[in-house]
């Protein structure tokens, strides 16, 4: 699976790791409803330090299609709002 953080670029994941990032995604969807900003960084932060930690980086002049698109880091709870679909970051 190829997924692309918006100002970083992509990582290639294992499918195997896709159980483990969706419960961080469902808990990132439930901190964004009840408006916990702090949590939704925290959560936020800790989904796209999974991403890079169980996955490769791709080249910087790789362009694959990308499976799941993920906020910058720096994304606001807003924006991560706008992105999302009804079933979050990640389709499950």
């Amino acid at each position: 699976m190829i997924v692309r953080i918006m100002g970083e670029g992509q990582v290639e994941l294992a499918d195997s790791h896709f159980a483990e990032l969706n419960k961080l995604d469902d808990e990132l969807l439930q901190k964004m409803e009840s408006g916990d900003e702090a949590g939704f960084r925290h959560t936020l932060a800790a989904l796209l330090d999974a991403v890079r930690t169980l996955g490769t980086p791709l080249p910087d002049d790789a362009l694959e299609p990308s499976e799941l698109i993920l906020p910058s880091p720096d994304a606001t709870l807003e924006e991560v709002r706008e992105m999302l679909s009804e079933d979050g970051l990640i389709p499950g």
